[in-house]
């Protein structure tokens, strides 16, 4: 997967950061949540105190009553213990539910910011990465920090504050027997910090490669037809046998990291446990230790270990979080580099459109355009012809600001391209796409899409519309007219019905300058006459530029331009056009 996106500076994928600052990034997406969090972390420390003292009253209880056979104290400590333990219920049962909360809305809004930063982002950014790899981040990975927050945090905290509540009963009871049973967690210390850095390297590993299981996944599906068409079935078999056991092998090895915790720290736990009753009968001897005191420490390195044992656990969870964080955060960093720049004043000038040495690559050393230089007049049509892959596609999309030139200047209306807002950009510029996307949704939805000015009008009232613009002998075409359902990404009717719809949705925005690419490249001859007839009832300040091999299609153009080799230069008549373009084919 390439990652070396023409995007601003530190908006690479493959930047590497430490956990301090993952958790940083974190915590300031939090916002608002980070009160609720707190607010759990104090019903959280709540609980663990009261666990806390539980052993300590038992350690006295003892002591000083079962000892002595004094069983009215017995049973006074009895009804103090269950109200604490009653009070820790209370507060445990809190503290999830609180967490359980901010996990949810954490993933809510997390899944927001990243849907809203992916529609930020230019061109550039989704030709060099897979979607399906795209709909793992915003899927598993976000998923992954919500059940990090919503369970495995709270655990996670509780153990940290059972764990050095326990440490500090332990040494204030007896600072020798403290010091031996917690001397096995300093070797843990050690062991979890050197390890930690490669549980979240290999766990980043998994993450990668799931996205990239569900790349393939989601291209086979999208490519099917094309797979059974040409019986290449075991080609993608093959592809994702490929894909499936690269995911395995790393999450194997990702299962082996996680779970390497938890029998280090269960062996350190039985250490602990059998220094602390070595050592405590040999002070009981000695008279030095009661036996009070030995039950409440064995409770106390109890309290102590076993957190350990959880948190051996939850920090393999810790750590798959932090590298899901890890692939969102590298999302949230980028910046697109279609930057709005300040305007400049507005030139006057009888031309609409306007290259001034435009040049533009893909690949740096690739140029696509060098040096372009061109005018386009208002209400006139242009035709970009030219052999495939000459650059005529490239050029529309600089028009419609698809992408930025690597230098040069493009004016629309007197300004820089540059300085004018998406909105009134797009407002201006149409764009029929060589393939025309739908969405999911009825004719009306589609037509309209992006469109505010007809956000609220009636369907009667659209019809009218579209019958004074020409357009109601395309919706004829379809049955059930404005209502008729479009599947997912149109399946179900034919490519050139979704040309015509995107047709529609074009010429119904009237914009100021209208792109045509191939857009009548698989609609029948009859209905390319329909549309040039929609076409004539433009306003006549509306320039259209029309890309095509077909020549009757561009036959009734004011001006031709031949678009090959990185230049675009006047053809002159339709005869002249079709002998650059038959050697430029020839070149080619």
């Amino acid at each position: 997967m390439n990652y070396n996106l023409n995007l601003k500076k530190g908006a690479q994928f493959n930047e590497k950061v430490s956990t301090t600052t993952t958790l940083k990034r974190l915590m300031a997406l939090m916002g608002e949540e980070r009160q609720n969090l707190y607010i759990a972390m104090f019903f959280i420390f709540i609980n663990a105190g009261l666990n806390l003292v539980a052993p300590y009253l038992m350690g006295h209880a003892v002591d000083n009553f079962v000892v002595t056979k004094h069983y009215e104290g017995v049973i006074r400590y009895s009804i103090i213990l269950l109200g604490v333990f009653s009070l820790a219920l209370v507060s445990g049962y809190t503290q999830t539910q609180l967490m359980g909360r901010v996990g949810q809305r954490m993933l809510f809004n997390l899944r927001n910011t990243i849907f809203n930063k992916l529609q930020d982002l230019p061109i550039d950014f989704f030709n060099q990465n897979k979607a399906g790899d795209l709909i793992s981040r915003v899927n598993s990975d976000t998923d992954k920090i919500n059940l990090f927050f919503s369970q495995s945090l709270v655990q996670f905290m509780s153990s940290i504050f059972t764990m050095v509540g326990a440490g500090v009963f332990l040494l204030s009871i007896n600072l020798k027997l403290g010091l031996a049973a917690l001397a096995p967690a300093l070797v843990l210390w050690i062991f979890t910090r050197a390890i930690s850095p490669w549980v979240k390297s290999t766990n980043s590993k998994n993450m990668r490669s799931t996205g990239s299981l569900s790349a393939e996944i989601q291209e086979s599906l999208n490519n099917f037809k094309v797979i059974v068409a040409f019986n290449r079935r075991d080609y993608f078999r093959k592809r994702f046998d490929e894909v499936n056991t690269e995911n395995y092998q790393t999450a194997v090895k990702a299962g082996i990291a996680n779970n390497m915790f938890t029998p280090v720290y269960g062996f350190s736990s039985s250490i602990g446990q059998m220094v602390v009753l070595t050592f405590g009968i040999y002070l009981i001897a000695a008279g030095e230790f009661s036996i009070g005191l030995l039950i409440s420490f064995l409770a106390y390195i109890a309290q102590f270990y076993n957190p350990l044992r959880q948190i051996a656990s939850l920090w393999a969870n810790f750590q798959v979080a932090l590298a899901g964080w890890d692939r969102i955060s590298q999302i949230l960093v980028l910046e697109s580099n279609l930057d709005i720049i300040e305007p400049t004043s507005k030139e006057e000038t009888c031309c609409l459109l306007s290259f001034r040495d435009v040049s533009f690559y893909y690949t740096p050393g690739k140029e696509i355009l060098k040096n372009v230089s061109f005018d386009l007049e208002k209400g006139k049509t242009y035709a970009f012809v030219g052999p495939t892959g000459g650059g005529k596609t490239t050029t529309a999309s600089l028009i419609a600001r698809l992408y930025d030139p690597t230098a040069g200047q493009i004016i629309l209306n007197g300004v820089d391209i540059r300085s004018m807002d998406i909105e009134t950009r797009t407002s201006k510029i149409g764009f029929i796409l060589q393939e025309p996307f739908l969405f999911t949704g009825t004719i009306r939805e589609n037509i309209l899409y992006g469109n505010t000015l007809y956000n609220e009008i009636s369907n009667e009232a659209l019809s009218l519309i579209l019958s004074e613009s020409g357009l109601d002998g395309l919706l004829e075409r379809f049955d059930g007219g404005l209502n008729a359902e479009i599947k997912s990404s149109g399946d179900g009717i034919s490519l050139g019905q979704k040309q015509l719809i995107a047709f529609i949705r074009a010429v119904l925005r009237q914009p100021e300058l209208l792109i045509l690419d191939e857009a009548t490249a698989n609609i029948d001859t009859v209905t390319e006459q329909l549309l040039e007839e929609i076409l004539k009832k433009l306003p006549a300040s509306t320039t259209r530029i029309i890309i095509a091999h077909r020549l009757n299609t561009i036959e009734n153009a004011d001006e031709i331009y031949f678009v090959n080799s990185g230049s675009v230069t006047k053809a002159g008549s339709l005869h002249d056009a079709v002998n650059l373009l038959l050697h430029g084919k020839r070149e080619s």
